[in-house]
């Protein structure tokens, strides 16, 4: 069985050969039956209490009084306890230990996975299912590994479309509410099942290694400083607190290496970072402690000294 490889385009550049568990049988019976299997293993134990209808003083009177023998409460003549009785125990509740795995063979588990896969290369399967897709496309669709190369969601979709299977991305992007307790359960919604881009591994680019990370750590220290704000902002914030408050004292050198405090707009110290709006940073100064006797300067507002 072969296959034809598509470009980016959707052009055909060659065949090749497909694997020969596209070959394989087509099994619906064993398929439902692994799929029950897997989702058996969500199943949540559940049982009732083994005192449900259980925890009275409720005993029988015996032969002789002309009624029936069940238990009666102690207080009146209301039956208790037995399955026919009001707020009596239940004749065969569901009881937690229950075995509720379905489970399947090992090798009708591996048939019905290659059933499954041989099936997506049948057209009128796949459109039993519910799909929409040109006539003129082929399945399975396999394409050249500069698809891994878009980086755009823009390209992506015009490949979709050269592909003709556009379509189906559109209907599995409408989602209706479910039927059902199910929407009260975390599952409001339902949406349906579209296209799957399946990769090797080997066409994604290399992963990015520490030394690329410190060296982009770096690159980005320089363009935006080291305390995380503009190269301009921090030279304005040096040359306002060399010339308010440059006397030198541990505060003042901490600000020339980019790792002064700061009063922010609550009062408050707090390091120049990324997370300060450019609004609060502009309106902050380097503040002297008064390790050395000097005076705390704040745009706007009156003098601030800490002790």
């Amino acid at each position: 069985m072969k296959a034809k490889v598509l470009d980016i385009s959707g052009n055909v550049l060659r065949e090749v050969e497909l694997p020969a568990v596209f070959s394989e049988e087509f099994r619906p019976d064993l398929i439902k039956k692994a799929v029950l299997s897997l989702q058996s293993r969500r199943f949540q134990p559940k049982g009732a209490s083994k005192l449900a209808g259980k925890d009275t003083s409720a005993e029988s009177w015996g032969p002789g009084h002309g009624v029936s023998r069940v238990p009666r409460i102690k207080t009146g003549r209301r039956a208790a306890r037995v399955p026919q009785a009001v707020g009596g125990r239940r004749a065969h509740p569901p009881k937690a230990e229950k075995e509720i795995l379905k489970k399947i063979n090992k090798k009708e588990r591996w048939k019905a996975l290659r059933s499954a896969i041989a099936a997506t290369a049948d057209p009128s399967l796949v459109r039993a299912r519910g799909h929409k897709f040109s006539e003129d496309v082929s399945l399975p669709i396999v394409v050249e590994n500069a698809l891994v190369t878009l980086s755009k969601t823009a390209d992506v979709e015009a490949f979709l479309k050269a592909v003709g299977i556009w379509e189906d991305v559109l209907r599995a992007k409408r989602k209706k509410v479910r039927a059902g307790r199910g929407k009260m359960r975390g599952r409001r919604y339902r949406r349906k099942k579209s296209v799957l881009f399946v990769i090797s591994g080997d066409e994604m680019p290399a992963a990015e290694g520490k030394e690329e990370k410190e060296e982009r750590k770096e690159e980005e220290e320089k363009r935006v400083g080291v305390s995380g704000v503009s190269e301009a902002e921090t030279a304005t914030f040096r040359a306002e607190c060399e010339e308010l408050a440059g006397c030198g004292c541990l505060p003042c050198r901490r600000f020339k290496c980019g790792t002064a405090r700061t009063w922010n707009a609550s009062g408050q110290t707090d390091r120049l970072d990324r997370r300060r709006n450019f609004k609060t940073r502009i309106s902050t100064i380097c503040v002297c402690y008064g390790v050395c006797g000097g005076e705390g300067f704040f745009r706007g507002t009156s003098g601030r000294n800490e002790s």
